[in-house]
Parts: C-alpha cells; structure tokens; sequence
C-alpha cells in the first residue's frame, strides 16, 4: 500500500542517525545522530564560512589577479605613476603657456604677468596670515648675526673669461651632514645635505632665479644664475620663497629643507653646483 505523503517540515522533524562501521570486521565504530533541521543549519553554516572565505581570498590575496579582466598589480602601479606624471606635465604646460604669454605681451608692450605659479598655489597662500612671535624675533636676530660678517661680490667687475672659483666665497646654503657625495659616475651632480626640520635653506651667491617650479622626481626646485657662469641648483624643497625673475643676494633665505619628489630617502638638499655649462663638487669651495 502507498504510504500516505508527509509534509517538509514533519520530514526535517525526524531523527537520523549516521552509523559507521568497519569494513572488515562490520564492527561498529561510531555514529552521529542529527535531526533534518540541524543537517540543514550544518550545511547552511558551511556554506556561509565557504563564501567568507572566498571573498576574503579573493579581497586580500593576489588570487583576484586570476579573474578575468581584473587589473594587476603592476598594472595599477603603473597607472597610479601616469597619473602623477600626467599632472605634472599639466602643470608645466601651464608654466609654458604663461611663459610665451609674457614674451608676447613684452612685444606687444603689454603688462607682463608675475605669477608663475598655478592656481591652486595662489589659493592656497592667499589666507596666510603673517604674525610677529618671540621665537621670530630671535630667529631673525641669528639670521642677522649670522650675515654679519658675510663676504660677497655684490659688487663685481665685468665677468672674464676664465675666473678662479677658490677665491670666491660662497655662502653655505645649509649646514648639516652630508650623505651623499658628488659622483658623477652614477650620475650624481650634486651634494645631499641632511638637517633638522624647517631649516632654511640660503642662496650662495648673489643672482636671479632662472627656475622655480616642482617636477616628480625631485619636487620643488629652485634654480639661480650667478655671474661668471655659475648656476646654482637646489632640489626637493619643502616651499620655495622666489619666483622666476627674482633678483636674491648672498646668505638670503629662498626655500626651506623637504622631502619632496620621488628620487628622495627623506628631508634633506639636493646641491647641486654648475659652471660653464659642467657640474662641479660644491665639497671643494663649501664647507656644510
């Protein structure tokens, strides 16, 4: 005789039980006794910690690189970078643009326009407020002690054709420890100087800023020509004081000591030294 159909939830209310026994002797081993609704809540458990752990295996491993159409690492990396550059070659193109601007207004006999830096720069010195503090005015007495006894060639003859460095005196643009040498084998034109946070860093001979303007590499830079030939260049700045066309002397602060850029290990100046056209050893007439 058919038995009469039971319903689901009377079927999950029976009990189960799981024998083992062993093949060889049919002894038995154990057994587990469940009911159908506490299968059914096993296998829903075990079916929520599978799913956890595939979104976490997939979230945090590099197994999500596997899927289809998923980005790698490298891949992102290298779009984060292009993103970098892409910004700064914006920024300069903006420099550009203002700088044939301004050649075209001088021919014109227009106003010239002084601003060289972008808007964001503008807007966001705009609301500084300058306030004259104790530690300020000790600061700018040392400064003034310092500058004292400080001898320049403001006041120079004509430039010669040849001119013998030693007996000029440049001023030291900062005072730490240096780290990293002139080398021009790998490359390296110029001198690393570490100091302590927010020093300033000074020109070393009096000039105009040819350069002032932030690349990726090596961030704010700052670059003056001197008389006689001589180009001094300072990298990975924390903020530059000057602008293009600035006229600065000997001693005179125009940035302060960073970390910015991306060829850097940390706060300190890149010196850099150049004359007639070729990088020198700033350790030979500057002592940091």
């Amino acid at each position: 005789m058919d038995k009469p159909k039971r319903k689901l939830r009377q079927r999950l209310g029976d009990k189960y039980r799981l024998i083992i026994y062993n093949d060889n002797t049919f002894e038995e081993v154990g057994y587990l006794r469940l009911k159908g609704f506490n299968l059914l809540w096993i296998m829903g458990a075990i079916g929520s910690v599978l799913v956890v752990l595939t979104v976490l295996l997939i979230a945090y491993t590099s197994v999500r690189e596997l899927l289809p159409d998923y980005p790698s690492g490298k891949l992102h990396k290298i779009v984060v970078l292009n993103a970098l550059k892409l910004d700064s070659l914006q920024h300069e193109i903006e420099i550009r643009d203002k700088y044939f601007a301004n050649i075209n207004n001088i021919i014109s006999g227009k106003n010239t326009e002084n601003n060289t830096n972008n808007n964001q720069d503008s807007l966001r010195t705009k609301n500084i407020k300058f306030t004259k503090s104790y530690r300020d005015s000790l600061f700018r007495k040392q400064i003034e002690q310092e500058e004292q006894f400080n001898l320049t060639f403001g006041v120079q003859q004509k430039q010669q054709s040849s001119v013998n460095l030693s007996q000029i005196h440049f001023f030291t643009p900062l005072r730490g420890v240096v780290t990293n040498s002139f080398n021009p084998a790998i490359n390296h034109y110029g001198t690393d100087i570490v100091a302590g946070p927010n020093e300033v860093i000074k020109a070393v001979l009096d000039g105009t800023v040819i350069l002032a303007s932030w690349t990726l590499e090596t961030g704010y830079i700052l670059e003056i020509q001197h008389e006689n030939n001589l180009i001094s260049i300072y990298k990975h700045n924390a903020e530059v004081f000057k602008k293009v066309g600035s006229h600065v002397t000997a001693g005179e602060a125009i940035a302060i000591v960073g970390n910015s850029g991306e060829l850097t290990t940390g706060p300190h100046l890149h010196f850099e030294l150049w004359y007639n056209g070729s990088p020198i050893n700033p350790e030979d007439y500057i002592v940091f």
